[in-house]
């Protein structure tokens, strides 16, 4: 989007290149991820980069205040998804932003999801390095704000996760991590940060302790849990055979405690008022539906990656929904292909993904994902045959 490298690049851009960069990406961990991998990173602009900080700042400032689990009692829906021992606020943050424009055609951040939940921190890092080693990115880009080198990144994330445990008893808890279509990320994890991956069903509980047995047969005492376990998923599985359920208590502690993957969600937006925040609503708290109801997308609260999402609504679509506590009316962003590539511009959505740091209880943004689309959504099943399209990183131009 910055245009003098954006033209650089796609000139000098060849399919030669692109598939070099994946052969190496897949050298790396003898695996290539099942996503698409975009040809190309976003070079984001001076003004963007001040609206998405200052975006951050806004919302973060509300997410993270004292009173915002009273604010978020109601998230928690049933007493079977309540996790003992949840912490004063959450570890991880994303704030998914659409890339719009204003009227005077300028970019602009409109917020789209929030999730108090762990994102591919691991992968980003190793993707922008394989774009960075392939595509030779300029030294003044980089893909963090504020100053933040490389290595910082990497030991906040090691400092949190970590810290001074043994990284052998802090486990990477997933459903079936080795089928997970982020399982990119987990090896990055595992590369970086030494810590075991597992299956949920490989977890032993011997009253409040929990267990699992390495390679060589050995019980290991688990200390921390980096939880990537997505209830949504987890309830579906009933052929999952395990001794822990997430409403025990247990002496762990919680990496990114469970209960802020509902505290922080679609239920924050209608509590959100904010320039670069879409006016939403709670379903159930509507008396009139607005009148302009094509400008708005139905989102139920606690799905993930999209689904159940409807487009296009209308009043019987509402009148026939019966939990209607679980969704939120949302007003649609509109998207603008402001990413230019060779055949047609390419639509940009952006993660900003925060971490918390519980020694000086400070949140701050230390990274970010992308996803290209030329679509009607940010997806694979609208992104079939199309080039320049997937996850992929933005850099940011440093000052100076």
């Amino acid at each position: 989007m910055i245009h003098a490298y954006r033209k650089a690049f796609n000139e000098h851009f060849t399919q030669e290149k692109y598939q070099t960069f994946l052969k190496d990406i897949e050298q790396q961990f003898n695996y290539l991820p099942p996503f698409r991998i975009a040809e190309t990173p976003v070079f984001i602009p001076q003004l963007l980069k001040e609206r998405l900080t200052e975006a951050c700042n806004d919302i973060l400032d509300i997410v993270v205040k004292p009173d915002f689990k009273v604010l978020t009692q109601e998230a928690i829906k049933h007493p079977t998804l309540h996790v003992p021992a949840e912490d004063y606020t959450s570890r991880f943050i994303q704030l998914d932003f659409g890339i719009c424009l204003d009227e005077n055609g300028d970019p602009i951040p409109k917020l789209i999801e929030l999730q108090g939940f762990p994102s591919l921190y691991f992968y980003q890092d190793f993707l922008s390095q394989m774009y960075i080693k392939h595509y030779d990115i300029p030294d003044r880009f980089s893909v963090h704000l504020d100053g933040l080198k490389r290595e910082e990144y990497i030991e906040m994330l090691r400092a949190e996760i970590i810290g001074d445990t043994d990284p052998k008893q802090v486990v990477l808890l997933e459903v079936e991590p080795e089928k997970q279509t982020t399982r990119i990320d987990f090896l990055c994890a595992e590369r970086e940060l030494g810590l075991k991956v597992l299956c949920i069903s490989q977890m032993k509980k011997r009253g409040k302790e929990l267990f699992y047995i390495d390679e060589n047969g050995t019980e290991v005492k688990i200390l921390k849990i980096y939880n990537r376990v997505i209830f949504d998923e987890l309830n579906q599985r009933d052929d999952i055979k395990r001794e822990f359920y997430f409403k025990d208590e247990v002496d762990v502690e919680w990496v990114g405690h469970p209960n802020w993957f509902f505290r922080i969600s679609k239920y924050t937006l209608p509590l959100i008022q904010n320039k670069y925040v879409p006016h939403s609503q709670f379903l159930n708290k509507l008396t009139d539906y607005p009148d302009d109801l094509e400008n708005y997308v139905l989102k139920p609260l606690y799905s993930f990656a999209g689904s159940g999402v409807v487009l296009d609504i209308n009043q019987k679509i509402l009148d026939d929904i019966q939990d209607r506590e679980n969704y939120i009316l949302q007003q649609k962003v509109n998207y603008q292909p402001i990413v230019e590539t060779p055949d047609v511009p390419a639509k940009g959505e952006i993660r900003m993904m925060a971490l918390h740091n519980t020694r000086d209880k400070t949140t701050r943004v230390v990274s970010n994902l992308m996803r290209l689309s030329k679509g009607a959504m940010v997806g694979v099943r609208y992104n079939k045959d199309k080039v320049w399209v997937g996850g992929s990183i933005g850099f940011f131009e440093n000052e100076g």
